[in-house]
């Protein structure tokens, strides 16, 4: 079983966040807070995972998220062709990990049952349950199910030797994290499960959660997937830039694989 590299990519950001919009109950030191937004390479020079897809240059500004690269080039900056890609990990399905629709076009999407049940289901009557999600995206996924391009997975899979995926829920019904063998030990790829490093530090929970039980509980499956704590990489921390070294490949790319350099 070959190690991989996984490259984190930042593509866009929001710099108008403050830490009470950051954590369930607000924050009693309300400073700014920034959210950057990173897709992932995952490859080990036999096989690539893209994990999650990002939003695209209408989608994100429609937000107020300033596209910072678009994923395309970030992904062709390490060395991936997004028309050669046969397979992509969606965390889950809110706009800013499931947009950018036409740019695998020869990929398969893997996905977890209860996301796809739960964004086109009952619970998105509710706004404030469905405004995550961009209609689009959701449109788009059901037209990849009946294009038989979609990989459905109902809790823990491994789908390759050294990357499985795992349920965890909290912030979306089928959210999944992706555990990945690296040389440097077992790397989970927390995306939403936990945006910053304080949520699982601390254990307090992200402001956007359909199930709070969970989301904690996803903390301890993390903790326990992960070779150490300094293993799990949160999905829109800045600090990501800061604590892991740079792949070489331009600006807001860095290597995940390799030892961070402050904790």
């Amino acid at each position: 079983m070959s190690d991989y590299e996984i490259h984190a990519i930042k593509y866009a950001r929001n710099s108008d966040r403050t830490r009470s919009q950051n954590f369930l109950g607000g924050d009693g030191h309300d400073a700014r807070m920034d959210l950057d937004y990173f897709v992932w390479a995952v490859t080990n020079g036999e096989r690539t995972f893209v994990v999650d897809t990002g939003f695209d240059e209408i989608s994100g500004p429609a937000r107020g998220r300033e596209i910072w690269r678009p994923v395309g080039d970030g992904l062709t900056a390490v060395g991936v062709d997004p028309d050669t890609v046969e397979d992509v990990i969606l965390s889950h399905l809110h706009y800013d990990h499931a947009g950018n629709h036409e740019l695998f076009p020869r990929a398969r999407y893997h996905l977890q049952e209860r996301e796809m049940a739960y964004c086109t289901g009952p619970c998105m009557c509710h706004h404030v349950l469905r405004h995550p999600f961009d209609l689009n995206d959701v449109q788009h996924m059901v037209k990849r199910v009946f294009e038989g391009r979609v990989q459905f997975h109902d809790g823990d899979r491994e789908i390759a030797p050294g990357l499985s995926l795992h349920w965890v829920g909290g912030h979306s019904r089928g959210l999944q994290v992706v555990r990945v063998k690296t040389r440097r030990g077992w790397v989970v790829l927390a995306s939403d499960a936990a945006h910053y490093y304080e949520n699982f530090e601390r254990r307090a929970p992200f402001a956007v959660v359909v199930d709070v039980a969970d989301m904690l509980k996803g903390y301890d499956t993390m903790m326990a997937l992960a070779s150490s704590p300094q293993h799990i990489v949160p999905g829109h921390d800045p600090l990501v830039l800061e604590r892991y070294p740079s792949s070489n490949k331009g600006p807001g790319i860095v290597r995940l694989d390799a030892d961070p350099i402050a904790i």
